[in-house]
């Protein structure tokens, strides 16, 4: 091949790798202006209350303080009117700061501090005193689960599955049975990057916006509706982004109370907020759930009853697919699934990397397990015995699914015909060794999306699209596909993404940004051929927009899904409660791979994430006090090297031309999704203890056998 020349598949290096490890690649909190004005929030230290009074005499004293905002201190120019004057609105943002007495939880931001230098600001943040009229609070889940609430309102991916069949009844006279309750801490997104804005005054009040999210288009759309703006007086530009996971869906308060700080002192403000700040917003949400599975002799599952309570905040409903995917992975005639949402004093959740197919996913797949051992059978066969040729909810085709190959090829690579299926069957040294599977699957969309490119006669290309590049290698895909279908090197391929003044596109999440946005690139390439057959060499630059809008009728026929299939080893020490996952194989259906290396290595952080929910990760809180007591990377603990091991990604040829013109599905969630049960699955294999509530710590892996 020409230098620089790429074909789709090719494990091409990011685009952008260079600029990230040189530091020349700039984030919302490095964004040069002139003047600036740092912001820093005051945090409510209690969970249920008013404020009776904010002391910030002390603050106001520190050199370089411009002003204390809070509710009761606030501009009254008419720029503010419009946020101060709607209150409270918690259907655009999570948490609508300083416009209310109110506090609904512990970390709600009820003030902020600004000064001429960071430094400042913080210091005199830490001399605000407030009074309050504490008012009693619940926070506890687990105790209180029993109390839960129908939701509000659920849509078509939030809601239970349809019931099938009669599941109590069946469950009532089936041979063989499974009945157990589960449990899922609270976990924080924690990406690198902290959430940080840094907002720029224009002359004649404009606003340009640099801010830590998940889409450029939708999150202007969201403060525009907030401030009462036009949307045209926003210029937001989320160009480099650390990570985000879901924290970056809706904005959070550091863009809203740098904008107010903005407006008021009519300057350049940004807030940067701490690593404990990063505690104070949305999280995976504490749930519970009861698994119920009933099955002939033959392992044929003939009842399936899935129930969930969730955690949410008192302001606001926040659903996500718990129980979904019970009726969605195996076949089963008789199915009931039931979620309900505990309103508690707490932030509102908010969805995190695979929302609710992480939490629904482990306690199905946990149960299957406890099925196959009870049955007698292997737990690849029981699933296989079970596999759903076409949806079992709706009884639609799939319009690609390769989740048996997954099987297949996992289980070879992994040696799982090797297992011996008796726990503690097998030790070395002091450790037990347990080997576990486990299903994954994630849906498959795509979203309305645009895209621009120029072809200038010099050979190089421009890609303009908002696309977001939240880490997953966005800029990298986009140029690969362009290079690809052009014929350029893919040096000559420049994309521009990030910016409002682009050529819309959709929030990045869900695993669907290279379905959506990499259809309309393909697309606007695919026509950038055809003028260039057209009129050869005759015009200096060739230009092509394309537009997709997804065909519902068409992508509605269709079940669309990722699969896939994980094997892990543990290693467990009894005597000090410790687990190590020793080794990984993940076999993964995900339509067609556009990049194999930035894939890999979505899936393979997938992994860490799995490993993190299954043995690590959980915010405690503390009930007395109502508020999260592990706010700091100290105590909230996340896997480190020292926790990864050996791990395997596997992609089985897929292609999908139903989900995208370029056949591609998504890889972005399913890499975490059925590791957390396999490595359950794992330790009862290696020790005969279930453990059914994550994370799984020492304490609960040296609980008596269950």
């Amino acid at each position: 091949m020409s230098r620089g020349l790429v074909a789709i598949g090719e494990p091409v290096p990011r685009v952008d790798g260079r600029a990230k490890v040189t530091g020349s690649a700039r984030y919302a909190a490095e964004i040069a202006a002139e003047a600036l004005v740092h912001g820093v929030a005051v945090n409510a230290t209690i969970a249920r209350g008013r404020i009776l009074a904010l002391h910030d005499e002390e603050a106001r004293a520190v050199h370089g303080v411009l002003d204390v905002l809070w509710h009761g201190h606030r501009s009254d120019a008419p720029h503010l009117a419009h946020y101060f004057d709607a209150g409270e609105d918690f259907s655009t943002v999570p948490a609508k700061p300083l416009v209310s007495d109110q506090v609904h939880y512990a970390g709600q931001p009820v003030a902020l501090v600004l000064a001429d230098t960071w430094e400042a600001a913080r210091h005199a943040a830490g001399l605000v005193r407030i009074d309050y009229d504490v008012q009693a609070h619940a926070t506890d889940l687990p105790h209180h689960h029993d109390e839960g609430r129908a939701p509000k309102e659920l849509d078509e991916d939030t809601a239970p599955p349809k019931p099938r069949g009669d599941a109590d009844a069946a469950f009532a006279v089936a041979p063989v049975k499974i009945d157990a309750e589960f449990h899922q801490a609270v976990e924080h997104h924690n990406p690198m990057e902290l959430h940080a804005s840094t907002v720029l005054f224009e002359a004649g009040g404009a606003l340009t916006v640099h801010d830590k999210n998940q889409g450029a288009h939708s999150t202007r759309k969201r403060l525009a509706k907030v401030f009462g703006f036009p949307e045209s007086r926003i210029t937001l530009l989320n160009t480099f982004v650390g990570g985000a996971f879901g924290s970056g869906l809706r904005p959070q308060y550091n863009v809203l109370l740098a904008i107010v700080g903005a407006l008021h002192l009519r300057r350049n403000v940004r807030v940067v907020l701490s690593r404990q700040q990063m505690f104070t917003f949305g999280h995976r949400p504490e749930i519970w759930q009861r698994m119920r599975l009933g099955a002939d002799r033959d392992g044929k599952l003939t009842a399936l009853i899935h129930e969930a309570v969730g955690e949410t905040s008192r302001v606001e409903d926040f659903t996500e697919m718990v129980t979904r995917w019970s009726g969605t992975l195996y076949r089963c005639d008789n199915l009931r699934g039931d979620y309900r949402l505990l309103p508690l004093d707490l932030p509102t959740p908010l969805d995190m990397r695979a929302p609710g197919a992480a939490s629904g996913l482990f306690p199905l797949e946990v149960a299957m397990d406890e099925l196959a051992h009870a049955l007698g059978m292997d737990p690849l066969a029981l699933r296989l015995a079970n596999y759903a040729e076409r949806a079992p909810s709706g009884d639609k085709p799939y319009s690609s699914k390769k989740l048996r190959e997954c099987y297949a090829l996992g289980a070879e690579r992994f040696g799982w015909s090797r297992r011996n299926p008796q726990p503690r069957s097998t030790r070395v040294g002091d450790e037990w060794v347990g080997w576990g599977m486990a299903s994954g699957q994630w849906i498959a969309e795509q979203h309305e999306a645009q895209a621009r490119v120029v072809w200038h006669a010099d050979g190089q290309v421009d890609v303009e699209t908002a696309a977001s590049d939240i880490g997953t290698g966005t800029s990298t895909v986009l140029a690969q596909i362009a290079a690809s279908a052009l014929g350029v090197p893919i040096e000559d391929v420049h994309v521009h993404i990030a910016d409002t003044r682009l050529p819309q596109a959709p929030t990045e999440g869900g695993s669907s940004h290279v379905a959506s946005v990499g259809s309309a690139v393909d697309g606007a390439c695919d026509k950038l051929r055809k003028k260039a057959a057209k009129l050869g060499s005759r015009v200096e630059k060739l230009e092509a927009h394309f537009h997709v809008q997804p065909d519902e009728d068409e992508q509605g026929r269709y079940e669309r899904a990722v699969h896939s299939a994980v094997f892990c080893e543990v290693r467990v020490d009894e005597a000090m409660g410790t687990v190590r996952v020793t080794r990984v194989v993940s076999a993964a259906a995900c339509g067609r791979i556009i990049n194999e290396l930035t894939a890999r290595s979505q899936v393979l952080g997938g992994i860490v994430w799995g490993i993190g929910q299954a043995l690590h990760e959980e915010t405690l809180i503390d009930h007395a006090l109502g508020r999260f007591m592990t706010v700091d990377l100290a105590n909230y603990h996340v896997p480190v090297n020292a926790d990864i091991h050996e791990l395997e990604v596997l992609f089985v040829p897929e292609d999908d031309r139903v989900v995208s013109r370029l056949g591609a599905k998504g890889v972005g969630e399913i890499g975490g999704l059925g590791v957390a049960a396999a490595i359950s699955n794992a330790i009862w294999h290696a020790t005969g203890r279930r453990v059914r509530s994550l994370p799984m710590t020492p304490d609960k892996v040296m609980a008596p056998h269950a």
